[in-house]
Order: C-alpha cells, then structure tokens, then sequence
C-alpha cells in the first residue's frame, strides 16, 4: 500500500504555513510518508483580478511542477493525494488531468475560479466568506456544480482567517479534521 501526497502551495502562501504545515502532518501521520513539497519562483508581481497575469503565472508554475515532479513513477502508488492552496489548486488540478492521475485525490484549500476548468475528481474544497482572490458564492456554486463538498468559513480570507485568533485556532481545528476525515476516506 504505497502513498504519496504532493503539497501545491500558492505564491505568498509556502508549505511551512498553517494549513499546509498541518495538513502535511495528518498526512504522514495517516500514512503518506512519500511527499513532495513544491516550491515556486515567480517574479510576476501582484496579479490578483488580471486574467491575463494569472494565466502566464500559472504556465510558469506548472512548468516548475512538471521538471519537479518528473521524476516520479506515478504507477506505484495506489493512493495519491494533491494538497494545495489558491494557484496551487489550478496547478494541481490540471497536472491530474494532464497526467492521467484520475485516481488522485484533491484537498482544495481556497481554490481560485480556473481550478474548475481541469474538473478535479474526488475532492474537498474550503472558502472563505471575506477571501479577496476568489468570489465565494461563484467557488461554491461550481463546487456544488463539480461535486466537490466545500466548507465555508464565515469572515476569512484567502489564509481561511479572521481578525480573531481564537477564532482562527478552533477555525484551523476544524479544517484540520475535515482534512483528517478526507485523507481516512471518511469525509
């Protein structure tokens, strides 16, 4: 029973901060002990609302994936699982599709619009309500759309968090079980 989980960040967003640190951690502890981290150069500036720089920084980011990721054998592993977070949910998204990993299972955390146009399968998605890179009524109605559940946390933003720290601790809990009972297949 071989597994590996792949973590996609976003720009700003590294895979040592919160949900991507602690998602790593349910994993390995859940059995993933193969897992890659991406990491990103990207010198493209703010991009948020401009379609056009989206699009050239996604090309460049999945490029970088691609040369990462080239040198696993996606055939010995039964379970695969894409962890990733704003861009990282397109990234993610479309390598699947690109490489055939229908088997793959996406843990979207904060999934911007173009993610739903590589139509992740078996999926779990989580938005917030005050997230300035995405729409949220617009991320939920193509979730629903893609029969992807999707958590919704009232007031976050793009980090999934609030002006209340201890909001964000019993926020973070609560994404971190859901992430738990995802990765168990439990849901």
């Amino acid at each position: 029973m071989s597994k590996i989980a792949v973590y996609f960040p976003g720009i700003g967003y590294h895979c040592d901060k919160p949900l991507l640190y602690y998602s790593r951690n349910i994993a390995c502890e859940l059995g993933y002990k193969d897992y890659r981290n991406m990491s990103y150069t990207c010198n493209t500036g703010n991009i948020r609302g401009n379609e056009q720089k989206i699009k050239e920084t996604y090309e460049a980011l999945f490029s970088q994936s691609e040369v990462t990721l080239a040198d696993i054998d996606w055939s010995v592993y039964h379970d695969v699982l894409f962890i990733s977070k704003s861009i990282g949910t397109i990234i993610a998204s479309s390598y699947a599709q690109k490489y055939g990993l229908h088997h793959a299972r996406h843990i979207l955390y904060t999934p911007l619009t173009q993610t739903y146009h590589f139509a992740p399968y078996n999926a779990i998605g989580f938005i917030g309500t005050a997230d300035p890179w995405s729409n949220a009524d617009e991320i939920i109605q193509l979730s629903n759309a893609n029969h992807i559940p999707i958590a919704v946390y009232e007031g976050c933003n793009h980090s999934l968090e609030c002006a209340n720290t201890l909001k964000n601790i019993e926020n973070l809990r609560d994404i971190m079980q859901r992430t738990m009972d995802f990765c168990k297949g439990t849901r």
